[in-house]
């Protein structure tokens, strides 16, 4: 089973532009994340996905595999979709290039053992604080009762209402598909809940397709803001100081 990741990386962010490019001791996020990837076992090759020649550019000063994408696509499963029909695999892991602490163990977990010839999941982490909770830029969600995801919200899911006996969970930018499954999520229209919620996994849960949710322990986080990179920036260096991480 050939298994690549990708890194979708886009520079015109709405939140905060050019963040694969914003420094962080010294190197680039995307080199972070792409370093963090290329440790993870099971993965055949990473590529980072780009519309931008910026980034390309810079991944080129770094030696990272990187592949000049559309900038027509509105999001990053479908980039991810056009790198398939490029590079041949059996799963494409997509790492969202704004996860510079993502564990490479992490990752690991999301490599599906058999062959299945659609296949779709996520990786779920417990949210730890109230706040989390809140934040609607932590897309919680609500599985059945074999894991995969009935739904997902910005809003904190479940309600609640009868019981505080739970714990709610949010989603990591970390992904599987089979080609399959690209082709579906770039040749189905956007459904009303996700035009609404701007969640891309909305599309197989609302056209009936199946998204396993695979449940990991991680402390990651997805730069969002400058209030993000700053952090992130903190967290790094207390790394590297401790020789926790190496450059």
């Amino acid at each position: 089973m050939r298994v690549v990741a990708v890194i979708p990386a886009r520079y015109r962010s709405s939140r905060l532009q050019g963040k694969p490019l914003a420094d962080i001791c010294g190197r680039p996020m995307i080199w972070w994340v792409y370093s963090r990837v290329k440790k993870a076992c099971g993965i055949d090759a990473v590529y980072v996905a780009t519309d931008s020649e910026k980034i390309r550019e810079t991944c080129a000063d770094y030696k990272i595999a990187c592949l000049l994408t559309s900038d027509k696509h509105p999001t990053s499963t479908q980039r991810l979709y056009e790198v398939a029909q490029k590079i041949p695999a059996d799963v494409y892991i997509c790492v969202n290039g704004d996860e510079p602490l993502i564990d490479p163990k992490t990752v690991e977990q999301i490599i599906p053992s058999p062959d299945k010839p659609f296949f779709a999941a996520n990786l779920m982490t417990k949210i730890d604080s109230p706040v989390q909770a809140m934040d609607d830029t932590n897309i919680k969600v609500v599985t059945d009762t074999d894991g995969n995801a009935l739904f997902m919200s910005r809003s904190p899911i479940p309600h609640p209402k009868s019981s505080i006996h739970f714990d709610y969970y949010k989603h990591l930018g970390v992904l599987a598909y089979s080609k399959a499954a690209l082709q579906f999520f770039a040749e189905t229209p956007k459904g009303q809940v996700e035009s609404i919620e701007d969640i891309n996994e909305l599309r197989f849960i609302e056209h009936g397709k199946k998204l396993k949710m695979i449940p990991v322990q991680a402390q990651t986080l997805s730069v969002d803001t400058p209030k993000d990179l700053d952090y992130v920036r903190r967290v790094i260096k207390e790394k590297l100081e401790t020789g926790e991480w190496a450059l």
